[in-house]
């Protein structure tokens, strides 16, 4: 029989957490622009070209461009070609619920402060 359990002890952090823990703070580094939450945010929802999200986001083509450059490089957007078009989407279910929680999250602040 395994004993009662009883109060957490203090566990030492291996090395690979601790790894963990720093790319954990470079991807919150990164999310650090409303514009990436915003482009992340919308690509949870769907796949887009960077000339829908560039609308959406208001901003321009090459600032996109350059946002996507960065979050791809990170792994957090993946792209396929369509013809001459990139598609861009999120893949990692724990980007999109990363990015959907945040958001949902402050919008509900938002709402209960009103």
């Amino acid at each position: 029989m395994p004993p009662p359990p009883g109060p957490r002890t203090h566990q030492r952090v291996s090395p690979t957490e601790v790894v963990d823990f720093a790319e954990a703070a470079e991807t919150f580094a990164l999310l650090a622009t409303p514009t990436r939450v915003h482009l992340l945010w919308l690509l949870a929802q769907r796949e887009h070209d960077v000339t829908s999200l560039a609308k959406a986001v208001q901003a321009t083509v090459p600032t996109v461009s350059q946002h996507l450059a960065k979050l791809r490089l990170a792994d957090l957007v993946t792209a396929r070609a369509d013809g001459r078009h990139q598609i861009y989407r999120v893949d990692d279910p724990h980007v999109v619920t990363l990015v959907t929680q945040a958001v949902e999250h402050h919008a509900d602040l938002r709402r209960h402060q009103q």
